[in-house]
């Protein structure tokens, strides 16, 4: 009926004040139709619907679990925008990208890679931001009745979980022994092997670990004693999971995550506009909140 009325009304300033049958009055909407399509301007933004398009986003493992509630809070704003997480240690993510792999938006755990990265011209120009900081912590099982109490007494546990070195939380582990003496200074602190590690631990066992969050859930279920991962991934783990040690910055400098939009040939204008727009979101200040909860440090420079 509201069709009618409107119609009607339509008719009415057009100077029809005639009943008119319902066949004319089709008529005339099909007139009506043909002079919107061309060139009259729409007055409903009810009317306007956004074309839905993907975004592929590559973030740190340590970053799962914030990512994935700023994913939601996005999508409730912009349902027509879907983003697809790829989630690994942030070498092997930096590894794909140069590989060719598509990516819209890269979420580093470290500076090195984005700095490879940037360096090979994978970065749009004036995207790179830093968003937050982090810390090393020592973990254990919080039932484990382990003797150790940081890093520097390692050698006292019957088996670690470590990631390796090109995972920045192993880099920056291994940077932390290096500075406390227990392992021999080096260019590239990320070359120093497990077994490396052990020896110079006295031999204790070591469970090389791909990404950060392999180290949490092997510790989380026993299979080793103790574990290096950032503080903001003992976030929902606090009935399981013990701190033995938050490890100073001064011993692994600075852990800061830096993000970037990419150059990705395979995105249409859609897409790289999306890929904007949730890079400019992770960085407002509304998503900062978010990453406080989940323990991560926004005061970053």
């Amino acid at each position: 009926m509201r069709k009618w009325e409107i119609l009607k009304k339509v008719l009415h300033k057009l100077g029809i004040r005639k009943y008119v049958s319902a066949c004319c009055l089709t008529a005339v909407i099909v007139v009506l139709s043909l002079i919107a399509c061309a060139g009259a301007p729409s007055t409903n933004d009810e009317d306007l619907t956004s074309e839905e398009t993907e975004i592929q986003v590559f973030i740190a493992a340590s970053l799962h679990t914030v990512m994935e509630e700023l994913a939601d809070i996005y999508h409730e704003k912009h349902p027509e925008i879907t983003i697809t997480y790829s989630t690994d240690s942030s070498g092997t993510l930096m590894n794909q990208i140069e590989e060719g792999f598509a990516c819209d938006i890269f979420f580093s755990a470290a500076q090195k890679q984005m700095d490879q990265l940037e360096m090979d011209g994978f970065l749009l120009d004036k995207t790179r931001a830093n968003v937050v900081n982090n810390q090393v912590v020592v973990i254990t099982r919080k039932d484990s009745e382990t003797y150790v109490t940081g890093l520097e007494n390692l050698e006292a546990a019957e088996n670690i979980a470590l990631a390796g070195g090109s995972v920045p939380v192993g880099k920056y582990t291994r940077q932390a022994l290096v500075r406390l003496g227990i392992l021999d200074e080096m260019d590239l602190p990320e070359e120093i092997t497990t077994e490396q590690i052990s020896k110079a631990l006295g031999g204790v066992e070591i469970s090389e670990q791909p990404n950060v969050s392999s180290v949490l859930k092997a510790v989380a279920e026993g299979a080793c004693e103790v574990g290096t991962i950032y503080y903001s991934d003992t976030y929902g783990y606090e009935d399981e999971v013990m701190i033995l040690q938050r490890v100073s910055s001064d011993l692994t400098g600075d852990v800061i995550y830096p993000i970037a939009q990419i150059v990705n040939p395979e995105a249409d204008d859609m897409q790289t506009q999306a890929a904007a727009d949730f890079l400019a979101f992770v960085l407002s200040d509304e998503a900062k909140a978010v990453f406080e909860e989940y323990y991560f440090d926004t005061k970053v420079n």
